[in-house]
Formats: C-alpha cells, structure tokens, sequence
C-alpha cells in the first residue's frame, strides 16, 4: 500500500494564493489526487474574528468553515488536475449545496478538513466536504469550484 501523500505549508502556500489573515489550511495530512484530500487547521484565539464573532463566546463563522473546506477542495483539483498555479490560473468557489452546521468550532480546537472529488465534468470539479473537531462532524456541505476562464471568473472567489 501506498503512504499517503501530504503537504506542509510551504508546498500549500504554492498552490493557493490566499496568505494571512485567510490562509484557513494549515497542513494537508493525506491527499490521493483524483480521489480525496484531508487538511488541518489549528483554531486559535487569535484568528481576527474572534473579537467581533462573540466577544463573550468566541465561535468561528460558518461561512469560514466553509471557505477552509473550498480552500481544502482547491488544493485537491490543482493536485487532480497537476497545474501549479500562476498569476492566470486560478480555481474558484463557485457553488455550495446542502450546508448543514452541526456543533460551533472554538479557539483550541483542531478541525480536520475532508474533501473526496465526486466529479469533474468541462472544468467544474465537485466535492463532498466534511469538518471534524475530535472526531465528531462540525460541518458538511457540497462544493463546486471551476478555473478562472478568459472572460474572468466563472464565481465569487475561493
């Protein structure tokens, strides 16, 4: 059986042009290109929406969650697809279905982001994502992220 491949942040920070405050993956523990990816974010206290997303309670923002599985997602179709990016290639979140929330990600905790590609079909890749905080899922949902194209994004941003 093969070891699983992973990737420091030196290697993530080539394939993703997100840098701080929203690099939101800190290692990729095993990846099989074509198949699946799982990351790992350490949640601190020092993440720069915690004073705002509660001041009392501090809890990190679903939509966050999210975009570290998209960026989770994003490394896993440039590995699948073997590009390294440049300044004109890039992957973009281009839609989520069936987001569901099931516990609040706090500062301490480490969150294991999992992507496994369910399809890739003309350039738009599909995943399903799940996070976990100790082994218990945090989050879910169905991503699509596609490349940049001439004319300028096909989404939002990833």
């Amino acid at each position: 059986m093969a070891q699983a491949l992973t990737m420091d942040i030196e290697a993530i920070m080539r394939l993703l042009p997100h840098r701080y405050p929203f690099l939101l993956v800190d290692r990729v523990l095993a990846y099989e290109p074509g198949q699946y990816i799982h990351a790992l974010k350490n949640v601190t206290f020092n993440e720069p929406f915690f004073p705002g997303h509660f001041p009392n309670r501090p809890v990190m923002p679903g939509v966050i969650i999210i975009e570290a599985l998209a960026q989770t997602s994003g490394i896993l179709a440039f590995k699948t697809a073997d590009v390294v990016p440049d300044s004109n290639t890039r992957f973009y979140f281009v839609a989520i279905d069936n987001a569901r929330f099931r516990k609040p990600v706090e500062p301490g905790d480490q969150m294991i982001m999992k992507a496994h590609l369910k399809r890739a079909l003309k350039g738009i890749w599909k995943f399903h994502c799940v996070a976990e905080v100790d082994g218990a899922e945090v989050a879910s949902a169905e991503l699509m992220v596609a490349p940049e194209t001439k004319t300028g994004p096909q989404g939002e941003g990833g």
